[in-house]
């Protein structure tokens, strides 16, 4: 018997302890398994310090050759990972049961990517660009060439080191800690519809930089130029799904990583020359960005009620005084922290918006207000949509039907009718003057 017991508390701790792991990874907005495809096993060693640098945050990486025949991305209807890494630039297929409609599919189910091309490129990669909104230069031996704001080195080349500086005013997706020394870049250039709002260049060239050829002789103008060539550039998508596309695999290697940058103009001067480049600051932000350990917000316990009251009415009365609260936190790549700002809105929507109001917060991710409902009955909505630079889209949406005064519930004497009250009066007694005077005027 006692063994019984013991055997019962021993199975009671172990269901304890797995079910406390799986809160723990639940915690997050996302899950921590990538898979990474490469066309050569070697960008394992060559870009060790990128993927050891997702390791140490705790990410698990699954490395796997772009072309093997056993590559799935689901099974039995399920994703069997939550983020993926294309390092495999020049293959010209994938192998399994992977494809380009295959990896759309993935970000459609709201997983992240991060892509790596180089002059390599084929066109499976540039398809899977395409369809995220980034067009590289059709020119196969296309290369971003800048022969002002190059990185020097001891031996003159074609300038197709660039050291770039051009980055994204974003906290939110390039860390508070500013990025001091240039980022390294070698590699093809791409150009973002200015018309797509869900695109946003993170590295950008300068006015000098152009797109061609470093081989050959110009024989026309390149179709990219100056501010128009986007190095890195990322893509958050309606369902928030992010992506990252570089035209640079170097970007990410440990070679530009740890080395160090003199950029041209002087080869003395500390303004110029810096003993590591940006390069790992540069991806160590963004790719926490991409994998959501920072700027995903979400929001919970939304509540609404009349003034003076806690629970929450099935319908409104034209006229109601009512509150309506929502809690909004932020991810901080460890724990849910409070989300503050002070342009979080609440429409109250039917159409169009009858109430727009921002809502106050208390500084701890609560955020309230309260307003009159407007004297119109129908069917509305409560509305919020919250979208800002970096961080993952809110939407809430919920209805409630606004009904009019029943017919008991109006003022026994309404204000604005005693025009007519005074009319009515006025016309009996002007009615009893005249029959009077009729009946008794001789």
């Amino acid at each position: 018997m006692a063994a019984l017991r013991l055997l019962l508390l021993l199975a009671a701790a172990a269901l304890l302890v797995v079910a406390s792991r799986g809160d723990a990874s639940g915690e997050g907005p996302r899950g921590r398994k990538l898979l990474v495809l490469v066309d050569d096993l070697a960008v394992r060693s060559s870009h060790s310090a990128f993927f050891g640098s997702l390791q140490a945050r705790g990410l698990d990486l699954e490395f796997r050759l772009a072309d093997d025949p056993k590559l799935s991305l689901h099974r039995y209807g399920e994703y069997l990972y939550d983020g993926l890494v294309l390092f495999a630039p020049s293959t010209p297929r994938f192998g399994g049961s992977v494809d380009q409609n295959a990896v759309l599919e993935f970000i459609d189910a709201g997983h992240d990517m991060i892509l790596a091309a180089d002059s390599s490129a084929s066109d499976l990669i540039r398809g899977i660009a395409t369809e995220c909104g980034i067009e590289f230069d059709e020119d196969p031996e296309a290369m971003v060439i800048d022969h002002i704001n190059y990185a020097s080195t001891e031996v003159e080349g074609d300038h197709t080191l660039i050291a770039g500086d051009d980055l994204i005013q974003s906290d939110v997706i390039l860390g508070s800690k500013k990025i001091e020394a240039p980022v390294l870049f070698q590699g093809i250039g791409h150009a973002a519809n200015p018309s797509n709002s869900l695109v946003l260049k993170v590295l950008s060239a300068s006015p000098s930089a152009y797109s061609a050829n470093p081989k050959t002789k110009l024989a026309s103008p390149p179709s990219l130029t100056g501010l128009a060539i986007s190095l890195v550039s990322v893509m958050q998508a309606r369902n928030n799904a992010r992506v990252l596309i570089s035209g640079s695999l170097d970007l990410f290697s440990n070679r530009f990583l740890k080395s160090g940058v003199n950029k041209a103009g002087s080869k003395t001067s500390s303004l110029y020359s810096h003993e590591k480049a940006g390069n790992e600051q540069f991806v160590t932000e963004t790719s926490k960005w991409v994998f959501h350990e920072r700027g995903h917000l979400k929001a919970v316990n939304v509540a609404h009620h009349k003034v003076g009251e806690t629970n929450e009415p099935g319908m409104y009365r034209i006229n109601d005084d009512l509150e309506y609260s929502v809690e909004i936190y932020e991810w901080s790549g460890t724990s849910w922290k409070p989300y503050v700002a002070d342009d979080v809105q609440i429409q109250f929507y039917m159409m169009s918006p009858y109430v727009l109001k921002n809502m106050s917060t208390d500084k701890k991710g609560l955020y309230s207000t309260s307003f009159k409902v407007p004297d119109v009955y129908g069917v509305f909505q409560f509305k919020v949509e919250y979208q800002r630079l970096g961080y993952t889209g809110v939407s809430l949406a919920k209805q409630i039907p606004v009904r009019p005064y029943r017919h008991n519930e109006y003022e026994r004497f309404i204000t604005s009718a005693y025009p007519y009250y005074a009319a009515s009066f006025s016309t009996m007694g002007a009615f009893f003057i005249f029959s009077f005077a009729y009946l008794y005027h001789k």
